[in-house]
């Protein structure tokens, strides 16, 4: 399922109220409740455990990259993002915030903080905005997989939920194939959510492709109320990453979730080794 919708006083409203809104249904008693009373206990538990893996590679243009930060250090200081960090048992998260290119090219901005309220925020918001922006070759979605898995066993928090937050502007093709990293994260229960970047009209130099919020949903995301934000407009970028990051906080799931192709029996609608193929029909290897 494509999600396009706007935010606003309608969605905290909707999740302060614990209602569905826009799209997204409100978490059952059974994601929260069984933990509670330990999370009460524990000053280390959080409601997530949040990890932003974000693209930085050269079809990303300067413009975008630098609104890409900007969109993420805003939407965490938002009155809407503090707002739905309340309606936890917990009422805080834990996140970092890496970005990646190519298999081998992935470099934490922020390590593990915890984010508890308007101080907290602020101050990882002020790291994400103070780093340089940098661009490097090639797009390896499985390798900011593969990155972010070992970084929940490092983080000294203890989330409800452990979440891989992916967004990017063309498919996988560098390192191993996305399904495979993507199928190791869901079995160790970690959800993957997706923000496939498409302001752009695809073109041979960049290797965008047609419906990459398609390969997003069949081939990048997986686990229980898992989703795909899609990014078309230049203008909703910083939007479309706000609501990403209040559903994230807030556990809210999609009204109809998208369901792991392999659970259909179907096939995906993209070849989830499409960036594979136009890079070795480009250049041979």
């Amino acid at each position: 399922m494509r999600l396009l919708f706007s935010i606003g006083a309608v969605l905290v409203a909707g999740v302060l109220a614990g209602g569905d809104v826009a799209g997204i249904a409100a978490p059952g008693p059974k994601l929260h409740q069984p933990q509670r009373q330990a999370a009460d206990g524990d000053a280390q538990s959080v409601d997530v455990e949040l990890i932003l893996a974000v693209d930085v590679s050269y079809s990303m243009d300067m413009d975008e990259l630098a609104i890409q930060r900007e969109g993420y250090a805003q939407a965490i200081q938002s009155k809407e993002f503090l707002q739905a960090l309340k309606v936890g048992p917990n009422g805080r998260i834990a996140v970092t915030y890496f970005e990646w290119a190519a298999s081998s090219d992935q470099k934490i901005i922020i390590p593990w903080r915890l984010i508890d309220g308007p101080e907290s925020a602020d101050a990882v918001a002020g790291e994400i905005m103070k780093t340089p922006i940098r661009r490097a070759s090639r797009t390896s979605i499985s390798g900011a997989i593969g990155f972010a898995m070992p970084l929940f066993d490092e983080d000294p928090y203890h989330g409800i939920r452990r979440v891989i937050d992916i967004s990017g502007d063309g498919p996988n093709n560098n390192g191993g194939p996305v399904t495979v990293a993507r199928d190791a994260a869901l079995e160790k229960g970690i959800v993957i959510n997706g923000l496939p970047i498409m302001v752009k009209e695809p073109s041979y130099s960049t290797m965008d492709i047609d419906n990459l919020d398609y390969y997003y949903e069949d081939c990048v995301i997986g686990g229980p109320g898992s989703f795909v934000i899609s990014i078309k407009d230049r203008e909703k970028f910083k939007e479309a990453i706000r609501t990403k990051l209040l559903m994230e906080v807030a556990g809210r799931t999609p009204d109809r979730p998208v369901v792991h192709v392999a659970e259909k029996d179907k096939e995906p609608r993209v070849n989830c080794l499409i960036g594979e193929k136009i890079w070795s029909d480009r250049w041979g290897r």
